[in-house]
């Protein structure tokens, strides 16, 4: 996608540790157009699925996949880093944040997440895939199918997507991949 990429090499800051941040146009300060560019792309990727629910994890993948939602008229639900003590009733398992270096909790109420649910994962970024693996295990737990997983970058030196296939995903698409931040230059394939 190169108005995507484009705006990476642009706005995008590398820093050391294979950390690239793009605070200014996708998860801190939102573009609301380039989300809608985004959700569109995603839509002709995963046009042929049969889909009925759309899922991310809070908080950086929200914008991306309530665009998405909004534009498929399908629900968002967003998994939660912290069960709410309103919620009774739910899925759980335990990720790893290679942002924050901390595992957490991520929750999902069984009300909004069923046996009877084809499901698109979508977020912000693919590095080593541990919130996507996450996601796959609350499917798992609640009968769920995992159709596709859709990514706005990959970092395609942290092998998120090899551990994604190795736990069953077929179907990974990714809008901008990036194959090095080597020397803290941003190489785009």
């Amino acid at each position: 996608m190169k108005v995507l990429k484009d705006r990476i090499l642009k706005d995008g800051k590398c820093y050391p540790g294979g950390i690239l941040k793009v605070d200014k146009f996708i998860n801190h300060q939102l573009d609301p157009y380039l989300m809608k560019q985004i959700a569109i792309e995603f839509i002709k990727l995963f046009a042929k699925e049969d889909i009925n629910k759309i899922i991310t994890v809070e908080a950086s993948g929200i914008a991306p996949a309530i665009m998405l939602g909004y534009l498929m008229e399908l629900p968002v639900v967003f998994a939660k880093k912290k069960q709410p003590s309103t919620m009774d009733s739910l899925l759980q398992t335990t990720v790893h944040s290679f942002t924050k270096q901390r595992d957490y909790n991520m929750v999902i109420s069984k009300e909004y997440l069923t046996k009877d649910d084809r499901v698109l994962f979508i977020d912000d970024f693919l590095a080593y895939g541990n919130a996507g693996k996450g996601i796959i295990d609350l499917c798992n737990q609640a009968g769920a199918t995992v159709v596709g997983m859709g990514f706005i970058i990959e970092k395609a030196f942290q092998h998120g997507r090899e551990l994604l296939q190795q736990n069953g995903v077929n179907k990974i698409e990714s809008l901008a991949i990036i194959e090095s931040l080597d020397n803290c230059e941003i190489k785009i394939r």
